[in-house]
């Protein structure tokens, strides 16, 4: 099942690589890795946004790439799907988050929002209903 916000992400996603970002983009598990690699593959027709699953493209990555293990890529936007935020999100200068409409995905959310706050990230909330 594709959940929402993966879709909304994948948006996201496109127009911050039509501004010539370097994404990185983090997942729960590899089966989640999976599933944003085929949404960005077919959500857009006219359009192709060069990504990679970790560990595979070119050399230095495309310029979106997805992961769900802790990577060394040097990107400056995390885009996290995971519940958590990973150990590593302070290395990046920009942080895109989500908060499904899930109860209990709401929680995690709140959870993540006061670890991000708590790395000195100014925090930002965008309703999109």
């Amino acid at each position: 099942m594709n959940p929402a916000h993966f879709t909304f992400a994948c948006q996201q996603i496109a127009a911050l690589y039509r501004q010539g970002k370097r994404i990185q983009v983090w997942t729960s598990s590899q089966e989640d890795a999976c599933l944003v690699d085929e949404i960005l593959w077919t959500f857009e027709s006219d359009s192709f946004i060069p990504h990679n699953l970790e560990n595979e493209g070119p050399r230095y990555g495309a310029p979106v790439e997805i992961a769900w293990t802790q990577t060394k890529s040097k990107r400056e936007i995390l885009v996290n799907l995971a519940e958590n935020a990973p150990a590593f999100a302070s290395n990046y200068k920009q942080i895109i988050d989500f908060v499904p409409t899930q109860e209990a995905l709401k929680q995690l959310a709140r959870e993540r929002f006061k670890h991000y706050r708590g790395l000195g990230y100014t925090m930002q909330t965008i309703d999109t209903e």
